[in-house]
């Protein structure tokens, strides 16, 4: 295979414009990675004579000196975000084979500046999930395999098609959404860098909704700084979103090498938890130690409602989830299932529409917003929302960012967590604050455990702190020097 697909988007981006390889060749190239990694699931749209189409529109601008941020660069894009002339399911049966009147504010940023649509990628039904193993094209299989093994792995979910694509150098990088950790989940699972934006900061018109205050739209990437360049390609006020913020829309790479001497890091004691393994333990106080060597200073702080966020989020999600998938009926667009009358085709359409996982969190939000329960559980969990939100602005008062582990444990196999789903929601448990608060936050791969499988560290900031957030990322990033890939497997399977 050639050696164009390991490149980074940085680098790629720097060969590009030295004309070392045209944006054709470079796409040619990942589509040909992509035809060889059939076994990893992770594409399930064909793009390839769109991708290449844009690739020879993207070296004619180069020609002339137009070139975007991104020009030339293979972008695969998750199920979810809406796409003129490409199917776009979420995954799930009940959409059928719907094509997008309109283009997702996101992917349509990314294609101004010059992105090439490589492909759309695999995903949990509605982003509903935290293995990929809950989607009508199947399971996303992990790039990763632990050490002497052959045992399949989740890549994480929602966003494991994107994560899988980005980590088995099928594409230079990945636009995602985190509801609850769905960007920052699959990236520490498989090696490479997720973002989760400040809540508004990347628009989310065309984007299919999960749980409208929740959702956040960001990158996956291979580096750091591929992933500052592709948010600020994302990024941006859009009058359809109303929840869109109308803010200046920096050079988040230029911050990425910053010095952080000085800056102050806070350890949440609450993210200790019960039954955490010894070497994410470890690898948490490793980071805490990378940071004290770059100069920065770290001190213990305190986010006393973090414990109550887990059962919160899966109050909120799954209400505003009911709420939104009650549009999918059958009668407008997507699947129908006709039967003989209105209310047996709703409920047919829906009934085989909907995958297991959905309709459990269908089932979960009706009941929480039902009369007689609304203000015991979903008043109430919106009350601690606004608690755990209360917590980091206290905190970050006194401190400019956090660091945190990413994920409980690395990858697991499949069918491994399934039988349990309170096991499977508790993937989430270092990742829904951020959501529910609307804080920007990244994961960065930082090592691997005992059976060679990446672990990822997190870094919380203040909204609006993607600055310093990406400064801290860098930092860390260069200390850990992770440079571990899977081996490619697939190409011989």
């Amino acid at each position: 295979m050639s050696k164009l697909i390991e490149f980074t988007l940085t680098e790629a981006l720097e060969g590009l414009e030295k004309g070392e390889f045209t944006a054709r060749e470079l796409t040619q190239t990942h589509l040909d990675a992509i035809g060889a990694a059939a076994p990893l699931n992770a594409f399930i749209t064909d793009t390839s004579e769109r991708a290449l189409s844009m690739a020879d529109a993207s070296d004619e601008r180069r020609k002339k000196g137009e070139a975007g941020l991104i020009e030339g660069a293979p972008i695969a894009v998750k199920d979810l975000f809406c796409t003129v002339g490409a199917r776009t399911a979420a995954a799930s049966n009940i959409l059928g084979e719907f094509d997008p009147p309109y283009e997702s504010t996101i992917t349509a940023n990314l294609w101004k500046e010059g992105g090439v649509m490589i492909g759309k990628v695999n995903m949990d039904e509605f982003a509903m999930g935290s293995s990929n193993e809950h989607s009508r094209y199947g399971p996303v299989v992990s790039p990763w395999r632990r050490d002497g093994k052959n045992d399949k792995l989740v890549p994480g979910g929602s966003s494991g098609g994107s994560a899988a694509a980005v980590s088995a150098d099928l594409c230079l990088g990945a636009p995602g959404t985190d509801t609850g950790g769905s960007i920052r989940q699959p990236a520490a699972f498989t090696g490479i860098v997720g973002v989760k934006p400040t809540y508004g900061l990347c628009s989310r018109f065309g984007v299919v909704a999960f749980a409208s205050s929740l959702d956040h739209p960001g990158p996956l990437a291979k580096t750091v700084e591929d992933s500052a360049i592709l948010l600020r390609s994302m990024a941006g006020h859009d009058k359809n979103d109303s929840t869109s913020l109308d803010v200046e829309i920096p050079d988040y790479a230029a911050a990425v090498g910053r010095s952080v001497k000085g800056l102050k890091v806070g350890v949440p004691a609450e993210y200790q938890v019960d039954g955490m393994p010894d070497e994410i333990r470890d690898l948490w106080n490793q980071g805490v130690e990378w940071l004290k060597e770059a100069g920065a200073e770290c001190v213990d702080v305190s986010l006393p409602h973090t414990k109550y966020a887990l059962p919160a989020y899966y109050i909120v999600a799954p209400a505003e989830a009911s709420s939104n998938l009650a549009r999918y009926d059958g009668m407008r667009y997507g699947a129908r299932v006709e039967k003989d009358g209105l209310v047996p085709t709703y409920e047919a359409t829906r009934g085989e529409g909907f995958g297991a996982e959905v309709q459990r969190r269908v089932l979960i939000g009706t009941y929480v917003l039902s009369a007689g329960y609304y203000d015991a559980y979903y008043l109430k969990a919106q009350k601690v929302r606004q608690r755990i939100l209360q917590d980091f602005r206290d905190t970050f008062e006194n401190v400019d960012v956090l660091l945190t582990p990413a994920t409980p444990s690395a990858a697991f196999g499949f069918g491994e967590r399934d039988a349990d789903p309170i096991q499977m929601y508790l993937n989430d448990i270092f990742t829904v604050t951020a959501n529910l608060a609307g804080v920007p936050a990244i994961s960065v791969p930082a090592g691997l455990d005992n059976q060679g499988l990446p672990l990822g560290l997190q870094l919380i900031a203040p909204a609006l702190g993607e600055e310093t957030m990406f400064a801290a990322a860098g930092a860390l990033e260069k200390a850990a020097n992770f440079s571990a890939k899977p081996k490619r497997w697939w190409e011989s399977a």
